[in-house]
């Protein structure tokens, strides 16, 4: 049976898993969700880097593949390990570019770290949209806790709408762990908006690494990347 390590900081790995256990049954799926460790996931690539290596430690070699969904760790590091352990499969999140490309108001729902790196710059730069990085780092802990409510949501998000003075029709999820919250999003705004996140991609990447039939085409679906 294929083994696959799934590797993040907090909830958004456990979210990621249980597509995998869902969508593929011939596959072993183990958790490394490194909940001690995970502040030490949101500043500094380098402690970022040296954190998760150590967790992957008894994995490294030894499995079919290795799925990063921690944002910031697949878009800081993951060449790293691919140079550092060519022997071994790596995958990662990486931030999801609307299949149409229209002039709309976006929101884009990240952590601070994520929204200070290179390519979240030049990510931003080729998306033609009227655009709002919203930087929610305290969200993490309570999603991983299950303290996150939806009066708080909606507080936040009315406020932005507020004090930026739009309404925004798509919201894009730059952090693994938000996809627990696409339902509540949705109910903020009557449903009135598109959600876009990553998992798609990376299942189908995870596909391809391992040589699966079972790609899952965009925006179809339980785990489509629009709601």
């Amino acid at each position: 049976m294929l083994k696959i390590v799934v590797l993040d900081s907090g909830f958004g790995g456990e979210l990621f898993a249980d597509k995998l256990r869902d969508e593929l049954g011939i596959v072993e799926i183990i958790r490394v969700i490194d909940w001690r460790n995970a502040d030490k996931y949101l500043h500094k690539k380098y402690e970022a880097r040296t954190t998760a290596e150590t967790a992957l430690r008894p994995y490294l070699n030894k499995v079919d593949l290795i799925v990063i969904t921690n944002c910031y760790l697949a878009t800081t590091s993951l060449k790293y390990f691919r140079h550092k352990y060519p022997k071994q499969k790596f995958v990662g999140i990486s931030l999801v570019f609307p299949s149409t490309f229209i002039d709309r108001s976006t929101v884009v729902l990240t952590t601070q770290a994520m929204s200070k790196t290179i390519k979240y710059r030049r990510y931003v730069s080729k998306l033609h949209r009227h655009l709002i990085t919203m930087v929610l780092d305290e969200w993490l802990e309570k999603i991983d806790d299950g303290e996150l409510t939806e009066n708080e949501i909606r507080g936040v998000m009315l406020e932005m709408m507020t004090t930026k003075k739009i309404v925004p029709s798509e919201i894009i999820l730059a952090c693994a762990h938000f996809n627990d919250i696409k339902e509540t999003l949705l109910k903020v705004f009557n449903n009135n908006i598109k959600i876009h996140d990553s998992f798609n991609d990376l299942y189908n990447d995870t596909c391809k690494a391992l040589k699966i039939r079972g790609a899952i085409k965009k925006n179809k679906g339980r785990w489509g990347s629009g709601l």
